[in-house]
């Protein structure tokens, strides 16, 4: 199983900072790291900072979040095939990415059973944040769901910031995001075997959980298949589910079928597309309260 963290914030916030710290110190431990970027744009710029010698893939001109799910899965998959040595991979995501909406390309059914999500880091731009009033509605509201929905807070860049506004800065990140410690950082140097100790202590060992914003959190199962479906049998169970059912994607054998159908719902749609390779059959179920989701004809 291979630990995989993802560090979130806005624009300039000092993620590719932190990203250079945690290589330095999971490679003193002795452990073998593994990046995965997402560039905003066409040039590779940030990743340029990463050492040659750490397996490295990139998402260029798109989002992880969105559009560029599937090239996000594709390379992640790369990566794995690419690297069996890999103890930790770190994600950066775009500075307009949602972290929460980023997870999704990580829940992929091709390596649901390899990987376990740790949390989501955020780098925050201590400055911005006495400053949000005067970005746009649309920008303010990225740049706050970016720390509502994290599991560890870093405030940075708190060298540019007197002694009260640092005591303010840090007072209203733990306000708006209660469950998240907040550790004071410049140019993103903080101790990654400290987040791996906050985060270990807060998240058992074999679950994903996301906070959202009501603090409830999400958490996803893998569900695997002995036998094929016939696809109305299958849609009727789906129907049957709790609306605590946010997402499942993955591939559905289905009866006089050589390959398994990927299969995606999101918000009560559902989506068949016909295989033509043979793909391991399984489900990933992203939801509350579905541990105990099994499939069963109806």
């Amino acid at each position: 199983m291979i630990d995989v963290y993802l560090f979130s914030g806005f624009l300039g916030s000092g993620k590719t900072s932190l990203m250079r710290h945690a290589i330095k110190q999971l490679k003193e431990q002795g452990k073998k790291p593994a990046v995965f970027m997402n560039e905003f744009g066409d040039l590779a710029i940030d990743s340029q900072a990463i050492e040659d010698d750490i397996p490295l893939k990139e998402l260029l001109d798109g989002c992880i979040c969105c559009s560029g799910s599937e090239k996000t899965e594709a390379q992640l998959q790369g990566l794995l095939m690419e690297n069996d040595d890999i103890d930790v991979i770190l994600i950066e995501t775009t500075g307009a990415a949602h972290p929460v909406e980023a997870l999704d390309a990580v829940y992929s059914p091709l390596f649901a059973d390899r990987l376990i999500v740790k949390g989501i880091v955020t780098v925050v731009d201590s400055k911005l944040w006495l400053d949000k009033d005067t970005l746009t509605p649309r920008i303010r509201a990225l740049f706050t769901e970016q720390i509502k929905h994290a599991h560890f807070l870093l405030a940075n860049k708190t060298d540019l910031l007197t002694e009260a506004e640092l005591a303010t800065v840090t007072m209203e990140l733990t306000n708006f995001n209660p469950t998240a410690p907040v550790l004071q950082t410049i140019h993103g140097k903080a101790s990654f075997s400290y987040i791996e100790t906050v985060l270990n202590s807060t998240k058992q060992q074999n679950t994903k959980e996301v906070i959202t914003g009501k603090n409830l959190p999400l958490s996803s199962k893998l569900l695997k298949f002995n036998e094929s479906v016939r696809m109305e049998d299958f849609e009727e169970w789906v129907k049957t589910l709790p609306d605590t059912v946010y997402r499942m994607k993955g591939f559905v054998p289905v009866i006089g079928t050589k390959n398994p159908y990927l299969f995606q719902y999101a918000y009560g749609m559902v989506n068949w597309m016909p295989e033509f390779i043979e793909m391991e059959p399984c489900l990933v179920i992203i939801g509350e309260g579905i541990e105990a989701i099994e499939y069963e004809k109806i």
